[in-house]
């Protein structure tokens, strides 16, 4: 009970000024299951819950308002290096798309995470996020999306890149740049038919058949 009691005086010195705040305040237990203990009122607007329905959630939390296959991984990544480094000091920060009430449209937020408070024995008990909406007008928005989609080609593609050898991945490069095999022959010192070699086995390692989707490649990996 001293230990719950430390926390509502810990949560209510933040609710004192979160809304004048300029973005939404969120107050996550590590020890309990990432349960969300405090959301400031801004942020219960746009998702349209009580906090005591949010309280309710649990992990649930994350999967319903957040880009499901963002969150399955940033939020474990996320609590792993806050334990990790273990210091109240360290804050991390990130992207992460979230999805406001009876809204389609996934709404960018650039969030900040740290350690709030500890338990008795000084192991971390709360963190406390401050999450910021990116106007989507802004032209860092498209900027953003486009790092994202890359993350998210790059996960999914993952294995098939590994399969390419360092004089592909060289080669893969200077397709992207657009240079032709002649130009790839000289540049590495190998014959055209060499390169042309290498070419058909990296479209078929990576099963693409475009220029666009061996760019894409190219990017996302970051050769270009």
């Amino acid at each position: 009970m001293e230990l719950r009691k430390k926390m509502n005086d810990k949560i209510s010195t933040i609710a004192a000024v979160a809304d004048q705040l300029p973005g939404v305040v969120v107050i996550h237990n590590i020890q309990d299951n990432l349960k969300v203990e405090y959301m400031s009122p801004l942020g219960l607007r746009q998702i349209g819950v009580t906090l005591e329905e949010l309280q309710q959630m649990g992990p649930e939390f994350h999967t319903r308002f957040f880009n499901p296959v963002e969150s399955a991984e940033y939020v474990p990544k996320l609590i792993h290096g806050l334990l990790e480094r273990n210091s109240e000091h360290e804050i991390i920060s990130f992207f992460q798309q979230v999805r406001f009430h009876e809204q389609e449209d996934w709404m960018l937020h650039l969030s900040t995470i740290k350690i709030f408070m500890r338990d008795d024995a000084g192991r971390p008990l709360l963190t406390i996020t401050i999450a910021m909406c990116i106007d989507p007008m802004h032209h860092l928005t498209a900027k953003v999306n486009r790092i994202l989609e890359e993350n998210t080609f790059l996960r999914q593609h993952y294995q098939r890149f590994s399969h390419l050898g360092p004089r592909e991945r060289e080669v893969l490069k200077l397709v992207a740049l657009g240079k032709s095999s002649l130009e790839i022959a000289q540049d590495m010192f190998i014959s055209e038919k060499t390169v042309n070699t290498h070419r058909r086995n990296i479209k078929v390692k990576l099963n693409a058949h475009t220029s666009f989707e061996l760019s894409q490649y190219a990017r996302a990996f970051d050769l270009i």
